[in-house]
């Protein structure tokens, strides 16, 4: 199962905890509410509500914890933010790269069409010095 998941399932085990325990102290307050209440249920139901707090503390403190992890930047088990942000540059750099193999490209084009023809120098004549000018 996947990482976000189980968090979710966390969340939710914590939310059907906060329910056991509201339910025990609801049935705590209802046998001390009666008139021949049995003290020894309303301490069972006050146990299981401190039992099942206890866990939900533990077990926001978790998730507090976790959050506080990510949101600071540090690494966790899970996390694919540093991974995510490492290939999120690296396609920013190609593509940095690519547009500037394409300028160059196009420069190195412009060039090209700008420069005049060069003809090859013909045997014998002088490099630089048109073959009409020179002496028979």
């Amino acid at each position: 199962m996947t990482p976000p998941m189980e968090r979710i399932q966390v969340l939710d085990s914590i939310e059907k905890d906060i329910i056991t325990c509201l339910h025990s102290a609801g049935q705590s307050f209802l046998e001390l509410s009666k008139e021949k209440s049995s003290l020894k249920q309303a301490e069972g139901h006050t146990h299981q509500f401190l039992k099942t707090l206890g866990q939900v503390e533990q077990k926001l403190t978790e998730q507090i914890n976790y959050l506080t992890q990510v949101s600071t930047g540090q690494p966790h088990e899970g996390s694919g933010y540093a991974s995510q942000k490492v290939l999120q540059m690296a396609w920013h750099r190609l593509e940095h790269a690519r547009s500037r193999v394409n300028e160059l490209d196009r420069i190195k084009n412009k060039h090209i069409q700008n420069r005049p023809a060069v003809r090859p120098a013909q045997a014998g004549g002088t490099p630089g010095v048109p073959s009409s000018t020179t002496s028979t």
